[in-house]
């Protein structure tokens, strides 16, 4: 195989240059479906004969900047249409983590549950983050939390990045939400964001999704009411995009009394993960549970086990979740620990130990998931 570099690196760097641009040959091709088998092929050493795709998709995906400079041929390879539409078919990839380690810019690790390894990306457009983040099905949305008009939309694994018109309407707000929803047949996306002020007796939040086709946002009580109504969910159909009628209407009470509440998208239903008040203190936490809403009622789903719980060592009332797909992550903001449950498997799980480790008592720490995909873009 002839190799073609433009820039001054190591054999090594070659060599794994040439041995992924011999596989997405192979992968553009239709070649290969899952495991190498066939026996004219191994680029590899013979102890990988028969190993799955997945032990070296980190390569493709994490290395594909480089190599693209480093190789012309893999730059139109993994740019093909057929490239990318048969690596989708040939690994069907679990949602990632991204975890930040810094509050003052948007650096950090990102978790891949298949391989339990964490990988150090960049992220596109995101400057710091307290920005306002939201993904679907390969996407991101970003949004600033300062003026709130700088709006964006990226794939964080190919690094394409497109900037949206910042949307009509109420400029200043006390509170706004991002969500974004992905059409999987088609790619074409819908992004909504909720801006709200307080009004009596309830204020908005951060947190929204949108759920075949209906947009959640939670709200919270400034007062009054017992401790069961500290939450609620108001619904928007997007469909109809109808203005007319108050959307407390919509209103959906919190299973029980919750210290917070996040909210995801799996398989186009919805799910909350929520802190669980004492009763008699209902601002402290005593537990997380996990609801799924059918209807306008709330079935619980799965509650955390006491031992992973206290694993986490010192919980805040408030924490970092989110999920797709079967996955859920769930990760206290005062340390690096993240826990995984699998919705399938009614298993929690302990991800590897992240690389960061807490430098100071004030380090926070959070995070999103995504799905790590090559063939959709903005």
């Amino acid at each position: 195989m002839k190799l073609s570099c433009n820039l001054n690196c190591s054999s090594y760097v070659v060599f794994l240059t040439a041995l992924l641009v011999n596989l997405a040959e192979r992968i553009s091709f239709g070649a290969g479906k899952g495991r190498f088998l066939s026996k004219g092929f191994c680029p590899f050493p013979s102890s990988w004969k028969g190993k799955p795709l997945g032990l070296i998709i980190a390569l493709i995906m994490l290395h594909q900047t480089w190599a693209s400079s480093v190789c012309k041929r893999w730059y139109e390879i993994v740019s093909s249409t057929r490239f990318l539409w048969n690596f989708s078919q040939v690994l069907s990839q679990k949602p990632w983590y991204f975890m930040f380690t810094s509050s003052e810019e948007a650096v950090g690790y990102a978790y891949d549950p298949s391989l339990r390894k964490w990988y150090s990306i960049e992220l596109p457009c995101i400057q710091t983050s307290n920005w306002f983040i939201a993904s679907s099905c390969g996407l991101v949305c970003v949004m600033d939390n300062d003026s709130r008009s700088e709006l964006y939309v990226c794939n964080p694994i190919t690094k394409c990045c497109k900037s949206l018109q910042e949307p009509p309407g109420l400029k200043f707000s006390d509170y706004s939400a991002l969500a974004i929803c992905v059409n999987k047949k088609t790619s074409c996306y819908s992004v909504a964001i909720v801006k709200s002020k307080q009004v009596p007796g309830w204020r908005g939040g951060d947190e929204s999704v949108i759920c075949d086709g209906v947009l959640y946002f939670l709200i919270y009580s400034t007062g009054g009411g017992g401790p069961d109504n500290r939450h609620g969910l108001i619904t928007y159909n997007l469909s109809s995009r109808s203005s007319h009628g108050l959307l407390i209407r919509t209103f959906i009470p919190v299973p029980c009394s919750l210290t917070c509440g996040r909210l995801m998208n799996l398989k186009e239903k919805l799910v909350m993960v929520g802190g669980i008040g004492k009763p008699d203190r209902p601002d402290i936490i005593k537990g997380i549970g996990i609801w799924i809403l059918n209807g306008k009622e709330w079935q619980e789903i799965a509650r955390m086990p006491h031992k992973y719980f206290q694993g986490f060592g010192e919980f805040d009332d408030v924490f970092a979740s989110s999920g797709t797909d079967d996955l859920i992550y769930i990760q206290s903001y005062g340390a690096p620990a993240l826990l995984v449950f699998d919705v399938n498997q009614k298993q929690w799980r302990w991800s590897q130990k992240c690389p960061v480790t807490k430098r100071f008592p004030l380090q926070l720490f959070t995070g999103f998931c995504f799905e790590p995909r090559l063939e959709i873009s903005p």
